[in-house]
């Protein structure tokens, strides 16, 4: 696992004398990437660079690496799980390679296939080319977004990096808030591609590809989940024959991702996704697997029990650590030195806590990202079919009646309760579905946003926050709601926020996170099933528990859906009162000039007094001012 860095001039602006000077600057803000070591390489046009966490080919993988004749340059920060296959068939071709690393398998397979190489890969990546010879550059994100990638143009260069504080290093960039972004990262939890919170530097979407060409400057999209079209996997379409076929191509999938030069273990939640890796990794691995879970001190919240009976099970060598609300608060602290993009996803603070546990024993984790998103496995697919029904119930009894009670109901701090859910089903069950679907995951709605920004922001930013998501679903070829709100998890809140968080909070600790479910012949096998297959009645991932059945214990596979998530209502409360009290003082606020202040403290008097809950609203603008004082504090 890597960190790239670089930029190219658009116009007949020289590189300068200091670009090399620049260039590790910008690696440097990326060290916790790659602490190995460093890679620059130069010219008049191009400056690329790497920080290299060491994986694969421990002592000649260092980059950057080239074609034979060094013609072609390559940058990347991933794994391509499938490079030894690749490899052999290129040397069959006449290729001759110098390390054994993965990486160099792309300036070869490039010469062959020119930007058609991205068909020929599997794995994590984003990585950046340069063709000297037709003075061309070609940067790229892989097919789900394991891997981030963000850019901008700014003084006739179009720079780029895995972060964008290594973009912030770069004298020509000056940081800046985008008022739109934020609109949408208060609405989403999270800012979705193409944008990022900052003004002018924008993310590469996953599964697209940049290619500049003298100053022209292309982005396209080279793959895509097609729900709609006939595949090679067709012929298993019985519910036996499907789920035989998907626990094959899982078993496959994990194999290939326990390659590793270094020390190798699970992140073990007790879920059914993890649980699956775990099992699977078990049968293949050559040695005892290592597992890792993080539990909590309130009840409610803590699957540890879970993690530990798999782990019996599968017979692993168990690690466990326990995150209490002080060990929380000092994490939280943390928080504005390393996550620069606000990112409101409340496991964020467990999963950094974890992989830095983690950390202490291994190089390289394993997890069960992206089984929700590909199977159905989120409670609100079915809350969709739910909606509907309700929405025949006639207006003046849901007005009148129903949701009076619901909104009566005793306020719960507990993970999920039926307030919590019944309370956001309401309130967004009238919307139309992109709507409800993103209120039902996010913090602000459309209606309490107005009531949170500022008239200035409000009227500077008077944008719809789900026209990102209603311009995707243009391209999906699903014919139900169900898939198409699939579809739109998978491009956004799948690629922007669950892989996100993983890569940020492992990276900071130097730890590579591998996502054996986002092989992409699983997530074409999983779009070519029909939707009864993964969403049965109200039980969702139904083909992938009958795939598991004698793999995993029936206590997991019939264990309701529950959420990575923390305590945070209580933690509000209490331990992370004054922080919160501090961080969205009234005297801040009008200062920034963003957030209205009377608004802010009466979401803040009801969630103290207990008349309702507003932790998730309170957490994500407590997240910004975190990111606020470290990336903007002018």
């Amino acid at each position: 696992m890597c960190g790239i860095a670089g930029w190219i001039n658009l116009d007949t602006t020289k590189a300068g004398s200091n670009a090399d000077t620049v260039l590790h600057s910008m690696c440097e803000r990326i060290v916790h990437r790659g602490p190995d070591s460093e890679g620059l390489w130069l010219d008049d046009t191009v400056a690329l660079g790497m920080r290299r966490l060491s994986i694969i080919d421990l002592h000649t993988g260092d980059q950057p690496v080239f074609n034979c004749d060094k013609s072609v340059i390559v940058m990347m920060n991933g794994e391509l799980y499938n490079y030894r296959e690749v490899r052999a068939e290129l040397e069959r071709r006449g290729h001759k390679f110098k390390t054994n690393s993965d990486t160099e398998i792309l300036p070869h397979l490039y010469e062959e296939y020119g930007e058609d190489l991205l068909e020929h890969v599997n794995g994590m990546f984003a990585f950046s080319l340069w063709d000297t010879r037709a003075r061309k550059l070609i940067i790229a994100r892989d097919r789900f977004g394991e891997k981030p990638l963000y850019y901008g143009v700014f003084d006739g260069k179009l720079i780029w990096a895995s972060e964008p504080k290594a973009i912030l290093a770069h004298p020509a960039v000056t940081p800046e808030l985008d008022l739109n972004a934020l609109r949408h990262y208060v609405s989403y939890d999270y800012v979705p591609a193409p944008m990022s919170i900052y003004k002018g530097i924008s993310k590469l979407p996953a599964a697209h590809v940049l290619t500049v060409d003298g100053s022209e400057v292309n982005i396209r999209r080279y793959w895509d989940v097609k729900w709609a079209q006939s595949n090679a996997f067709t012929r298993d379409r019985t519910l036996e024959g499907a789920a035989h076929s998907l626990r094959d191509l899982l078993s496959d999938a994990v194999r290939m991702r326990l390659v590793s030069d270094v020390p190798l273990g699970i992140l073990l939640s007790g879920g059914i996704d993890s649980s699956a890796v775990a099992a699977f990794a078990v049968q293949h691995a050559t040695e005892k697997v290592k597992t890792f879970s993080i539990g909590f001190e309130e009840d409610s919240f803590d699957e540890s029990r879970y993690a530990r009976l798999v782990a019996h099970r599968l017979g692993t060598e168990h690690y466990e650590a326990t995150l209490s609300v002080e060990t929380a608060a000092d994490l939280i602290s943390d928080i504005g030195s390393w996550l620069d993009e606000p990112l409101s996803d409340g496991s964020l603070i467990p999963t950094y806590m974890l992989a830095r546990f983690v950390r202490h024993h291994v190089t390289v984790a394993l997890g069960g990202d992206g089984g929700d998103e590909l199977f159905a496995g989120y409670p609100m697919y079915y809350g969709h079919r739910v909606a509907q029904a309700y929405k025949m119930i006639p207006a003046f009894l849901r007005s009148g009646l129903i949701e009076p009670i619901v909104r009566s109901l005793p306020v719960s701090t507990k993970n999920l309760s039926f307030e919590y859910r019944a309370k956001r089903f309401v309130r967004s069950a009238n919307y139309d579905l992109v709507t409800r679907h993103h209120s039902w995951f996010g913090s602000f709605s459309p209606d309490e946003q107005r009531q949170l920004f500022t008239a200035d922001v409000n009227a500077a930013a008077d944008i719809d926050i789900y026209d990102i998501a209603r311009e995707l679903l243009t391209h999906c070829d699903a014919d139900n709601d169900i898939e198409r709100m699939q579809y739109l998890d998978i491009n956004l809140y799948l690629a922007e926020d669950i892989l996100t968080k993983v890569d940020r909070a492992a990276m900071a600790v130097s730890l590579e996170t591998r996502a054996p479910f986002l092989d992409p012949r699983i997530g074409e096998f999983a779009a070519s099933l029909p939707v009864n297959y993964k969403l049965r009645g109200s039980t969702g991932k139904y083909i992938l528990k009958r795939s598991l059945i004698g793999i995993l214990p029936n206590e997991i596979l019939n264990r309701p859906k529950k959420g990575f998530g923390i305590p945070v209502a209580e933690w509000l409360k209490g331990r992370l009162n004054p922080l919160m009290r501090d961080m969205l003082s009234a005297d801040r606020l009008k200062r920034q000039g963003i957030f209205e202040p009377s608004f802010v403290e009466q979401l803040i008097r009801e969630h103290e007094s207990g008349t309702a809950s507003h932790h998730k609203q309170l957490w994500t603008l407590l997240v910004f001012q975190l990111w606020h004082d470290r990336f903007l504090p002018n």
